[in-house]
């Protein structure tokens, strides 16, 4: 019975049990507590996302603006004025302190997780990869600074930490319990990222028939086994600077059946291992805004000198910031660099990208834009099908830039 005047009843927008996750050899078990925290902190993320941003946009619109132009007799004037006036509203800053408290959570209880089992994982991942001339590791590799100074997303000890020989903890907390920050919104292997650059490349490029392809900062394969599987004719090799996630990843893959694939020990910076024209496609997927300015621009110089001719690169990120981007908009995705340990993010996304591809050897005339959106698993996961949301920076959407040769 509905009561007088109640409010109308909207739709459950939340992300699906977290029970439905695809597993394998390598995944982290996960008790009843362990699950119910996973899943709190992915309604929140979606809580955040569908009814407290449009009530942050709200209030940009209604005081934020207004009354930073009603004070000093101007509208503001680019993202940075912006962003310091609405840390000045109620309505943002109990917004980013939610989200800030909610992706640090995510951490904590992803890396307990893995804690708690982390001897079992290594066993685990050291029974499938013993030997294996797939995982090839460099300890003598020094992790750059622009690492090693940071704790990206608020992951304690980043991609490339290891607590003893073999140890794979933080692969497993990257993999298992990034369930919170999508939300489900890139299926039950985290993949959706990987099988939509599939189907871009596919509609595309449909003639394209790669033998060797590279990922830089794969790290545990999520984006990369799906194009492994997409081309089982070709051989994909994933570059990482951090040995837990590389142990990690290639027993992960081979649990779940990808055997055209390698994980190798190295920074995109120096790619020498490899000779020049080594790979028919070089892909990066939300990458680039963890590099400092100097690193993007070795990076890209070695896409260049190892792509074939007749080869593509691919990255794949969040939208640049561009004069027609709205300021509120900036603002929202700008939150990354300055409160989720993404230091590089700011900086990175208002370069001219396509200026550093030619500066970087490629022709002008032969670089690639696009777009992409996360594949879920629609059967699984309806709610995140049919989720058309926009909480700047989350959602299963991105750009790419690119280049033939």
């Amino acid at each position: 019975m509905t009561r007088p005047n109640a409010p109308e009843q909207m739709p459950y927008e939340g992300p699906p049990d977290y029970r439905v996750v695809g597993r394998h050899a390598v995944f982290p078990q996960t008790d009843h507590d362990e699950i119910e925290r996973i899943n709190f902190l992915a309604q929140m993320n979606r809580h955040l996302s569908t009814r407290v941003v449009p009530g942050v946009r709200a209030a940009y619109d209604n005081r934020i603006a207004p009354g930073f132009e009603k004070a000093n007799g101007r509208a503001l004037a680019d993202r940075h004025e912006a962003r310091r006036a609405s840390l000045q509203d109620p309505a943002f800053t109990l917004w980013s302190a939610l989200r800030r408290m909610t992706m640090e959570q995510r951490q904590q209880a992803g890396r307990w997780t893995a804690i708690r089992q982390r001897e079992a994982l290594a066993e685990k991942a050291a029974a499938l990869t013993e030997g294996d001339t797939r995982l090839r590791l460099d300890p003598s590799l020094p992790i750059p600074r622009y690492v090693s100074a940071v704790d990206h997303h608020c992951m304690p000890g980043s991609y490339h930490s290891e607590y003893f020989p073999g140890d794979v903890t933080n692969g497993a907390n990257y993999d298992h319990a990034g369930f919170v920050t999508t939300a489900g919104l890139l299926g039950k292997y985290s993949d959706g990222g990987g099988h939509a650059v599939v189907k871009w490349v596919q509609r595309n490029f449909p003639d394209f028939k790669p033998q060797a392809i590279l990922e830089i900062g794969g790290t545990v394969g999520h984006s990369s086994l799906p194009i492994a599987i997409a081309y089982p004719e070709a051989h994909m090799t994933v570059a990482d600077l951090g040995a837990p996630v590389l142990r990690y990843g290639l027993a992960r893959a081979k649990s779940l059946g990808v055997d055209n694939i390698s994980f190798v020990q190295a920074s995109g910076e120096d790619l020498s291992i490899f000779p020049d024209a080594s790979f028919d496609w070089i892909q990066t997927t939300m990458f680039l805004h963890e590099l400092s300015n100097s690193a993007l621009d070795n990076i890209m110089r070695e896409t260049r000198r190892l792509l074939k001719p007749g080869g593509i690169v691919l990255h794949v990120e969040q939208p640049q910031f561009t004069p027609d981007m709205p300021l509120f908009e900036q603002v929202m995705r700008d939150w990354d660099a300055f409160y989720n340990n993404e230091p590089f993010w700011s900086r990175m996304h208002e370069l001219d990208l396509d200026q550093h591809m030619v500066d970087a050897g490629f022709d002008r005339e032969k670089l690639i834009h696009g777009g992409v959106t996360g594949v879920v698993d629609r059967d699984l996961f309806p709610d995140a099908a049919e989720d058309d949301t926009e909480d700047y920076g989350r959602k299963a959407a991105w750009h790419v830039i690119g280049a033939t040769v």
